[in-house]
């Protein structure tokens, strides 16, 4: 992010007429609303001094079936252009770009096309492939095979389903909350696009055709039904010219779709559905109350509706919230909970997980008898301006860190622009919150809120969704039948026909593209030298301890950013040392469930609901983490810092001491509230397991290769989500195992506080001093002082559910396979495979590498993008049907690791990993395919965050020993990696070489990875 001064070039292209301009202090951004003269094209441009550029092109999507249209064209238009006819310019785009975001993605009713760069002939090449791309698509029947659905004939000749798309929404809809979303949607918009699942029913897709999609296309993505939206400090009219000449001239102006409101229902309405789950128990029930709002393009309103949902479940202390948190029918509030302004009409949520159907009157009257209780009375002051607080941080926090922060803006107004609104009402909002102010300043003007919306408002609908054990099976059987259907209606030559099909798309993947039709940058464009966040260390006192003080200057738009660092190792990274104090912190087993409790319960002078208030009247809320990394120079050592943070605004002072209230004075004696956050954390666990499957089956293959992945896959890996079902089914029925947690919470949350602690600030010039001041005053009084003369008891009896994750245990079965002993010997490993519920297969092998230090580092980073642009990706996704699949190195698990997601396949994968090793070592190689693989390093390396999050990662990078000497050091190194290099390391440390294997898959397939030699683990239900 440039902090040097800005002043933007506003001149607009011809072919554009200016609507709207309007200067947003608050965000350092002028905005430009334009129109497209000849086609009525909507443009939005953001100036700002960003030298990350970003575009995006989205449309109108409103498909009115489940068959996928919207987002198998979405896939289908990637794969070549009437400029660019190779079979993939967007993969191929990823290889030949600086880029530091490049996606596509389908919502419920739209799509979009977002790429974002810092180079200036980068942003060019992408706009001029995506423009082609989304205007002028081949739609060649082949690739609509590929990436949405096609029938094949096996070895057999037996009929089967194929396809990219087809298998991702099989996946996708074998995730619990994805099954809830889509059940509440249908049922709540009985006649809109939002009735339907625009990314595709796995049970409809089949019924999709190429015609079908070819007139979807011709229908919804003319300029006429079109945003466009660009950000950062190229000139507006350099990017509209490219726009109108490469594109919008050669259109007219067409049909623009334009969204419809729903038809209101008459009376609220009850129904009942299922999700596919291994097996049927008690507390597996969700309930979910839904309420249609209004539309989303009348800003006060809907500034209004966050209010009220601010109101009502802003933070734990929240009555609606709290109320769910300790509802005695459920163990947890809904995932879907609160408003979601992203559809045209918005919707309020709000229910219970974890319960059983008898209670679904039961759950909803209780609720409705709780709004009426919060609307009889007025809303207290101090309620109100902590959710205007929270809305103005939010305002002003500027994102960035895991998607670029123009994007981020964009988005955030996108749906409101697909819908006709006005997104500056989303990115300047103080005028709609002078309005707000004076709304509320009528004590029955929020009551009346709830009440209109929510409490009279008939459409309103209630759906229980129970477990189905045998659902997953009849939609097998269901599409196994309609595949017998179609091998009964074949004759030889549909057989013939299908064939061909084959045998041409197996011909299509092979042929080699004429990738010099793409425009590419190459590595002289690559910066020489990177770009690092300088700040200063002062030495300073805190807890009456010598400490340092770490300050960042950056441009924060009116908020600080504070972080308490408490060193758990020592400066090398040593934790193997008996003597080391914190030892006994990073090898306690309850580390990661104490940093999910504390901040979230109360302390010895407040209870947990009224320190969520505090936390939301001062600040964004206090966090805690551990920052753990391998040492540069040994897999089984450690470097590690407990880390409390929380972002503020410049004049919330207050937050600085909240800090410290809650490091120092935390208490785990409310036995109820743990216990709802640790029901709440095993049931979104539970339900995320489907959608990060290819993470969990990478972790679990490199377990045992560095100390740190070791401690990874114990603590937070599938081992760790079973122990915590073990406790909370014990301690249902066993009090005294919540006294038990609760006093060895408190034994590792005092042996944390008593050690030394150092500071991070992060804020505008002219605030250091004051903040910086206020830091040291801060910690003078401090429990720190105190402890650390004492000594503190950690020999407690830790529950043996949470005891027996050690990271030396001997094989279970059950918990986890540790293969390096303390000793630092290898043992021999077992491939596991974790059964879950998925419908598809998420694969990984790992291979032991050096650390980081070492001198092929280079050679393996670079080695990874090399094997999936030239193999993988072909052979996973393009012929195998995967989402995805590729390749890494990752320096903390000192290991390399192959990996695919969403696969239909197994053992084909896996066959397909050696051989990429092969293809490497006995195929013809290029200089071009080297250049492309670092190119994605660099780029990666290269990708900047948000003003904060950059001073973040800086003082973390030195605390690690990967500050800036470092990294250029290892820049220059990739930089000068050969092919010879990667043949080399691929042979010294993948052909042939003893790995791991691991794979989450489905429940049903036990048998079949059994037979693959796979040691079977159960996530239990």
């Amino acid at each position: 992010m440039t902090d040097t001064l800005f002043t933007a070039d506003l001149t607009l292209h011809p072919a554009f007429a200016l609507i709207e301009h309007r200067h947003i202090e608050a965000l350092s951004m002028d905005v430009l609303i334009s129109q497209h003269v000849q086609t009525g094209a909507m443009h939005y441009h953001l100036a700002h001094a960003s030298d990350e550029n970003a575009f995006l092109v989205g449309f109108r999507t409103q498909p009115m079936d489940s068959k996928g249209e919207a987002h198998v064209l979405e896939h289908v238009a990637l794969c070549g252009s009437a400029r660019f006819p190779v079979r993939d310019p967007f993969f191929s785009m990823i290889k030949r770009s600086l880029n530091t975001f490049m996606n596509a993605m389908t919502a419920a009713d739209w799509t979009a096309y977002p790429y974002a760069t810092q180079n200036k002939n980068d942003y060019f090449n992408l706009l001029a492939v995506y423009l082609d791309a989304s205007f002028f698509p081949n739609i060649h029947p082949l690739d609509f095979a590929q990436e949405g659905i096609r029938v094949e004939l096996d070895d057999n000749d037996k009929p089967q389903f194929k396809g990219i798309v087809f298998n991702e929404m099989k996946g996708a809809m074998s995730g619990e909350i994805d099954q809830l979303y889509h059940a509440v949607a249908h049922h709540l918009f009985p006649t809109t696009t939002y009735h339907y699942n625009s990314g595709g029913d796995p049970a409809d897709i089949p019924d999709l055709t190429h015609n079908e999609l070819v007139e979807f296309h011709h229908s919804h993505y003319h300029p006429s039904n079109s945003v466009i939206m660009s950000f950062g400090n190229i000139p507006v009219a350099e990017t509209q010219a490219k726009i109108h000449d490469d594109a919008l001239i050669q259109f007219e102006t067409g049909k623009k779709h334009v969204s419809r409101p729903e038809q209101r229902l008459l009376a609220p309405i009850s129904v009942t559905d299922t999700y596919t789950a291994d097996e049927e128990g008690s507390d597996q029930t969700h309930h979910v109350v839904a309420w249609l709002l209004p539309t989303i393009t009348d800003p006060k309103q809907r500034l209004a509706l966050r209010l009220l949902e601010g109101v009502l479940v802003e933070h734990a202390g929240s009555p609606l919230r709290a109320y769910l948190d300790s509802h005695p029918l459920g163990k947890a509030p809904s995932p879907l909970l609160g408003l979601d302004d992203s559809h045209y009409e918005m919707v309020f949520y709000t229910g219970l997980r974890g319960s059983n159907p008898e209670h679904a009157e039961a759950v909803e009257q209780g609720i409705m008898d709780l709004l009426a209780t919060v609307a009889s009375t007025p809303i207290d002051e101090e309620t109100i301006e902590t959710i205007l607080h929270q809305i103005e941080i939010d305002q002003r926090h500027i994102g960035g860190d895991s998607m670029p922060y123009g994007l981020n803006l964009m988005l955030e107004g996108f749906s409101t622009a697909i819908h006709d609104g006005n997104p500056i009402d989303v990115w300047e909002v103080d005028e709609h919150l002078l309005w707000l102010r004076e709304q509320v300043q009528d004590e029955q003007w929020l009551p009346n809120l709830i009440k209109q919306h929510l409490l009279d408002n008939q459409h309103r609908v209630r759906v229980t969704l129970t477990p189905d054990s045998k659902k997953t099976a009849r939609l097998a059987a269901a599409e196994q039948a309609r595949l017998d259907a179609i091998e009964m209606d074949l004759t030889t030559a549909d057989k013939d026909i299908l064939k061909q099909q084959a045998l041409d798309l197996a011909a299509r993947q092979a042929a080699p593209d004429d990738l010099s039709l793409l425009p590419k940058v190459g590595l002289e464009d690559v910066p020489t030298d990177i770009s690092f966040k300088q700040g200063t260390q002062k030495q300073i006192q805190l807890s009456g301890q010598d400490s340092t003080l770490f300050e960042y200057e950056a441009g924060t738009n009116g908020l600080y950013y504070y972080q308490i660092i408490v060193p758990l190792t020592d400066e090398i990274g040593n934790t193997d040392t008996n003597e080391l104090p914190a030892n006994d912190v990073i090898n306690h087993p309850l580390l990661p469930i104490y940093l999910s409790l504390l901040s979230e319960l109360g302390t010895d002078s407040m209870d947990a609901y009224e320190l969520q208030a505090k936390q939301a009247a001062h600040s964004s809320g206090v966090t805690a983490r551990v920052s753990q990394r391998t040492n540069i120079d040994s897999s089984q050592s450690i470097s590690s810092y407990f880390v409390m943070a929380t972002r503020a605004l410049n004049r919330k002072p207050e937050a600085i001491d909240l800090v410290k209230e809650v490091m120092e004075h935390s208490i785990f004696t409310e036995h109820d509230r743990i216990k709802e956050i640790l029901q709440q954390r095993q049931s979104g666990w539970q339900s995320n397991l489907a959608g990060s499957g290819h993470a969990y089956a990478m972790q679990t293959a490199s377990r045992g290769m560095s100390r740190q992945s070791q401690l990874e896959y114990v603590r937070s890996g599938l081992p760790a989500l079973n122990a915590l079902k073990d406790f909370l089914t014990h301690a249902a029925t066993d009090d005294a195992l919540w006294d038990q947690l609760a006093t060895s919470l408190m034994s590792l949350h005092q042996r944390i506080i008593s050690l030394p602690k150092h500071a991070l600030i992060i804020c505008e010039a002219e605030q250091t001093e004051r903040l910086s001041g206020l830091i040291v005053n801060s910690w003078k009084d401090s429990r720190a002082t105190e402890l650390a003369t004492q000594e503190i008891n950690t020999a407690v009896n830790i529950p043996s559910e949470f005891a027996d994750l050690t990271i030396n245990p001997a094989l279970d079965g059950e918990h986890n396979t540790p293969e390096i002993a303390n000793n630092g010997e290898t043992v021999d490993v077992a491939d596991l495979a974790w059964l879950v519920a998925t419908n598809v297969y998420h694969n990984a092998s790992a291979y032991t590498v050096p650390a980081p230090e070492h001198p092929d580092t280079a050679a393996l980073m670079v080695l990874a993008p090399y094997l999936r642009n030239g193999y993988l990706h072909s052979a996973i996704r393009e012929r195998g049907g995967a989402y995805g699949g590729g390749a890494g190195y990752d320096a903390n698990a000192c290991a390399f690791k192959f990996f695919s997601y969403r696969d239909p396949h197994c053992a084909e994968t896996f066959a397909h990993f050696d051989a990429s090793v092969e293809w490497l070592l006995n195929e013809p190689q290029t200089a071009e395919q080297l250049e492309e693989a670092i190119l994605g390093i660099i780029s990666g390396m290269d990708k900047p965050g948000s003003p904060a999050g950059e001073a973040v990662k800086a003082c973390f990078a030195d605390l690690h020993h990967r500050g800036i000497d470092w990294q250029r050091k290892m820049r220059a190194e990739i930089l000068a990696v050969t092919i010879t290099d990667l043949q080399r390391v691929a042979k010294q440390y993948l052909q042939g070489q003893k790995h791991v294997r691991a794979v989450l898959a489905p429940y049903d397939k036990e048998e079949v990875v059994k037979a693959l030699g796979f040691t079977v683990c159960k996530v239990k239900s």
